[in-house]
């Protein structure tokens, strides 16, 4: 396998490991059993990351972090909006 295809894979799974969890509890309505420190971390490090990457003019780099940035950053949001149960908070 070349670095080129691992880099792509790789940067495939790492964008779309955050969109599983985010359609269940956008489906669920329920937030509970998640942390709010793991999705808030992840967010911070892929927009860390994707800064980064607009600093070296890598185009993969930047892209491969605005899924998992905007996954992360709604899980964010739904863990305080459904943090009681599924009550709508606000």
């Amino acid at each position: 396998m070349s670095p080129t295809t691992l880099g792509l894979v790789a940067g495939t799974l790492t964008s779309i490991a955050s969109v599983p969890q985010l359609l269940k509890t956008l489906r669920t309505r329920h937030a509970r059993d998640i942390s709010i420190w793991q999705p808030l971390l992840l967010a911070i490090g892929v927009a860390l990351w994707m800064i980064y990457g607009m600093l070296i003019h890598d185009m993969p780099l930047i892209l491969a972090n605005i899924v998992p940035l905007i996954c992360n950053i709604m899980l964010t949001i739904l863990k305080l909006r459904y943090r009681n149960d599924g009550i709508v908070q606000g």
